[in-house]
């Protein structure tokens, strides 16, 4: 993997790079929707590519590992072939899935200890066995073990925590560097800065990732719970420490806000289930701002979703159509939802990256913060 600079906004942090992989091009800004189990809950592949205009998914490492299984997924030649993605595909660690676990695993040096929440089999997650999971998943990203702490957290357990984060990663890197790519492919392996919401630890962790070289970066333990404004100076302390030269990830951020604020502050790429989890409960975020779909003022509102969005399920369904689709429970309309703002989470970054390659990007930023979280 590589990645190309290609400039940088004037008035902020906010950059506009390219990813290359061998499965594709990533233009960055960019939000990757998440696709926990093999698929993005209720959206179609043909769905993801022509209507969202996706160019990179996620996987999860915990889930694919559980079902369907190392086996399945190396008959099938890798994820991209189980699934028929033939973008790039970027995986975590299971890392944070264990850390929701809390009251079902034991983490030791050796690695973490957790029972199946399927079937309450015993498993071990180790750096090692991590690297080789996902090395058969067949991501093209791919994310080292670390152990995401909670928030609010103790000093002294997130001092702990980091010190075996880094320890941990060594033991990736040694072996994920004498393992090859699997299927014909070349993988990338990002490094994970831990440190909770401390800002001595983010310093510590960002100068330690940095110094491992690494093809990109990614940003973790923040989303957890933590004000906004602690995430935003935590991000700007590691941002500032991490390469100019290779992308930088926010694991698991976050509203269109959250994305538009750490744009600013240097961030390259995101993830969140936030688009369509909320999607499935009838929140549907616009370029106007956000829509409760079951509230009766649209009732009789046959005016498109989003017309100003494009795309055929944006401008196609009209707001009463979908909101009779939910209070009817019928499962088209948390399809709808859910393409719906996917797409919108996509275009925003796009606007974003056409504003920075413009120089324009602090005016506009400023403006749709604003717009986006406006509740209609």
């Amino acid at each position: 993997m590589t990645f190309d600079l290609v400039t940088q906004d004037p008035h902020t942090k906010a950059r506009a790079g390219v990813v290359h992989t061998d499965h594709g091009t990533i233009e960055t800004p960019i939000f990757m929707p998440v696709g926990t189990a093999g698929t993005v809950k209720a959206v179609q592949q043909r769905d993801l590519k022509d209507d969202i205009q996706a160019q990179i998914i996620l996987g999860n490492t915990y889930h694919l590992y559980l079902r369907p299984g190392l086996e399945v997924l190396s008959k099938a030649g890798g994820l991209h072939k189980f699934n028929g993605w033939d973008k790039p595909i970027l995986t975590d660690s299971g890392g944070y899935q264990v850390y929701s676990l809390s009251g079902t695993r034991k983490i030791k040096e050796e690695g973490v200890k957790f029972r199946s929440h399927i079937d309450g089999s015993q498993h071990l997650f180790s750096p090692e066995g991590v690297m080789d999971i996902q090395r058969t998943i067949g991501a093209d990203i791919i994310m080292a073990f670390d152990e995401c702490t909670p928030w609010p957290c103790e000093y002294d357990y997130a001092s702990r925590s980091l010190d075996m984060t880094h320890r941990w990663l060594k033991r990736c890197i040694q072996r994920f560097d004498s393992t090859e790519g699997h299927y014909g492919y070349s993988q990338t392996l990002f490094p994970i800065v831990q440190g909770s919401t401390f800002k001595d630890l983010r310093v510590k962790s960002a100068e330690f990732i940095a110094e491992q070289g690494r093809e990109g970066n990614a940003i973790g333990g923040l989303s957890v719970g933590e004000p906004a404004e602690m995430m935003y100076e935590m991000t700007e302390i590691v941002c500032d420490i991490l390469p100019q030269d290779k992308p930088r990830y926010l694991m698991g951020v976050g509203t269109p806000a959250n994305i538009l604020e750490n744009i600013a502050l240097g961030v390259d790429m995101f993830d969140c289930v936030m688009p369509t989890r909320n999607a499935r409960n009838g929140m549907l975020f616009t370029t106007q701002g956000i829509m409760n779909i079951s509230n009766k003022k649209w009732a009789d509102d046959f005016e498109p979703i989003d017309a100003e969005l494009g795309g055929y399920v944006s401008t196609f369904y009209s707001r009463a159509y979908v909101r009779h689709l939910f209070h009817s429970k019928e499962m088209l309309g948390p399809q709808i939802a859910s393409i719906h703002n996917l797409s919108f989470y996509l275009w925003l970054v796009k606007q974003a990256r056409e504003q920075i390659l413009a120089g324009t990007f602090r005016e506009w930023k400023e403006k749709m913060v604003k717009q986006v979280m406006t509740r209609l």
